[in-house]
């Protein structure tokens, strides 16, 4: 899944190349991903428009386009772009192409369709799935230790369910969310409510160390194949059954909540049940 860093390495290749630059047509691949909310024939409407702007917030990326319409993406769990030349074969997973003027294409590709592309009116963006409930996003300004204590406070599940659902911060994933806690020493599975005041503290300072940690490793590692996914710098996510890169200890690979989650023993004690 493209989380926060990545989707941010992805941003700031696009940004230069794609603002202020005309979409001369457009193609539905296949219908499956594509949400169009404006009434209008997607390939026709798009086509002429300027990119504005792109932005991101948390896991969502957003192409502000002239004349009032936006391109929001949410890759989800296996979507990704490619930046092309119209030339490139035209891979089967791809489901949305962006024709630009300079003779170049974006693509959104999607392995298992589960993200989604929406076409909608500015003042649709906060009718779409998720857009209204995240958080702030992991990658801006920390909160300080205690505005990020008081924010945790109305959560009481699980730590690691904590910092995927978005609501306290933007844009961490899976994968980040092992290595934050991963970081931070804490049991994924621990509950919120039962967290010391030093892990609160460990919490606070990994949440926003890693991601940014993340964002300057990917930089040299993705450079322009932003349709890689790189993940083989990361501490424990993905890594069961191999050593932790902290005391030695065999990292652990559980499935719950139909993610696997991956973690120290040793590192991150703690109780699968009444924990």
């Amino acid at each position: 899944m493209p989380e926060a860093p990545d989707l941010q390495v992805i941003l700031e290749f696009l940004e230069p190349r794609l603002t202020g630059r005309v979409i001369t047509g457009a193609r539905e691949v296949k219908p499956l991903v594509l949400r169009n909310l404006t009434g209008k024939p997607f390939c026709d409407d798009i086509a002429g428009r300027t990119v504005e702007k792109i932005r991101r917030h948390g896991k969502l990326l957003f192409f502000e386009l002239s004349n009032d319409r936006v391109v929001l993406i949410n890759p989800m769990l296996t979507g990704g772009f490619r930046y092309a030349d119209p030339s490139d074969k035209i891979l089967a997973t791809t489901h949305v192409i962006l024709d630009f003027e300079g003779n170049r294409q974006l693509r959104y590709f999607d392995q298992k369709k589960m993200g989604m592309v929406y076409y909608l009116r500015p003042d649709q963006v906060n009718d779409t799935t998720r857009v209204d409930e995240q958080g702030p996003d992991v990658l801006d300004e920390p909160m300080n230790l205690e505005d990020f204590r008081t924010a945790l406070r109305p959560f009481r599940g699980e730590i690691k369910g904590v910092l995927t659902r978005g609501r306290l911060v933007s844009g961490v994933g899976n994968a980040y969310a092992d290595e934050i806690l991963h970081a931070a020493m804490i049991f994924p599975f621990k509950k919120r409510t039962r967290l010391t005041h030093e892990e609160v503290k460990r919490l606070h300072e990994a949440t926003y160390a890693v991601p940014r940690m993340a964002v300057n490793l990917l930089r040299r590692e993705v450079g322009d194949a932003i349709h890689k996914k790189v993940r083989s710098f990361l501490a424990v996510h993905g890594k069961g059954s191999k050593p932790c890169p902290r005391c030695g200890y065999t990292i652990s690979a559980i499935t719950a909540n139909k993610r696997e989650t991956n973690f120290c023993r040793k590192c991150q004690p703690g109780l699968l049940v009444a924990n």
